[in-house]
């Protein structure tokens, strides 16, 4: 039920042109011990009025001058929220079947015959004061339950990343105990996507996604993996096997994340010219697949591995430009170079002006 108290507080507007009819209302109201009403004898102002005052029930003459009763309501009735609920008591001295439909039609919610009694005027504003506060309760409800379900799903959606950077970490722990590895090549990715000019819901999918690239990794022995010096051809099969199982490790699901995860994993070895590890060739090689190649391949070459030091910056930079064409996607090199030239200018400006 609803309070005495919040009945008594509604904001409840008076429209009738005339004088007398707004006086008895007025009256009526105060001595039943409603405290918040306004009125206007012109209905040319119950626009800005509804504006400004925002009510929640209005009384409404029909018949009136310049404008009628339900000319009132098609102005009101924009104004009104959508799946709101405002209650306006229509009061007139003639009703007819055709006036009731056309009111209800034009957002009446019911009616009272002039002369009107005090008893069933308190009444039916009180069963309509009722219905709009409900109905205010259960939005507010609804909203809440909302924000609740939408709060659900942001921690549902933060633990499963928090599980794929935990599956991530674990694939390069014995390579790569920190984990550095996976998270620089899903920011690199998503760099390279965007400087691609991928839309950002994908350029995110594929930061997330990409620090999965060497799962398969969990499948290959140590000997192999933390090999200090060159492999043999034998091993180095093996070593390609973790792009396939990597693969079967992240299929069957529905999850759109790990869908794009398992396609990485499985072709981030290919080649633009076929001679990868599944020799798929130029565009069939998924885009996502193509650009953490070019990611991942920077970052191995700039750090310390087991079996080589690392290159500089310029000297993996000139790597993959000499791969243009043959190990990477040409465009995809071309927007790498342009976004490292592109950070290096502000620090070439910074030694200019310390050398000055």
């Amino acid at each position: 039920m609803i309070k005495e108290e919040t009945l008594k507080n509604a904001r409840i507007l008076i429209v009738d042109d005339q004088e007398a009819n707004v006086l008895l209302l007025e009256r009526l109201l105060g001595m039943a011990g409603f405290t918040n009403f306004v009125s206007t004898n012109d209905p040319r102002q119950v626009l800005p009025l509804f504006t400004k005052f925002q009510p929640d029930l209005i009384l409404l003459d029909l018949m009136m001058p310049y404008l009628d009763g339900y000319s009132v309501m098609q102005q009101i009735g924009p104004r009104v929220p959508e799946g709101a609920y405002l209650p306006i008591l229509v009061l007139t001295a003639e009703m007819n079947a055709e006036a009731k439909q056309r009111a209800l039609s034009s957002g009446a919610k019911d009616f009272l015959n002039k002369p009107l009694d005090a008893t069933e005027v308190l009444l039916r504003m009180k069963n309509l004061l009722e219905t709009r506060f409900l109905h205010l309760r259960l939005q507010d409800q609804k909203h809440l339950l909302e924000e609740q379900v939408r709060e659900k799903t942001r921690e549902l959606e933060d633990a499963r990343i928090e599980i794929l950077q935990k599956l991530a970490l674990a694939a390069e722990y014995r390579d790569d105990p920190s984990g550095e590895h996976a998270k620089r090549v899903g920011e690199l990715a998503a760099t390279l996507a965007r400087a691609s000019g991928l839309p950002k819901a994908q350029v995110e999918m594929i930061r997330l996604a990409a620090p999965l690239h060497d799962v398969g990794k969990i499948g290959l022995p140590d000997a192999i993996l933390r090999k200090p010096g060159k492999l043999t051809a034998e091993e180095y099969e093996h070593v390609k096997q973790h792009a396939s199982l990597g693969g079967r490790i992240l299929s069957g699901t529905q999850v759109p994340l790990l869908q794009l995860a398992e396609e990485i994993a499985l072709y981030h070895h290919e080649h633009w010219d076929g001679k990868g590890y599944a020799n798929l060739e130029g565009q069939a090689i998924p885009v996502a697949a193509r650009i953490v190649a070019i990611a991942d391949a920077f970052d191995v070459m700039t750090h310390d591995r087991p079996y080589r030091a690392a290159l500089s910056k310029e000297e993996a930079l000139a790597e993959i430009a000499r791969q243009r064409g043959q190990q990477f996607d040409p465009r995809l090199v071309d927007a790498f170079l342009r976004w490292h030239k592109r950070q290096e200018l502000p620090k070439r400006l910074r030694e200019t002006i310390l050398a000055s």
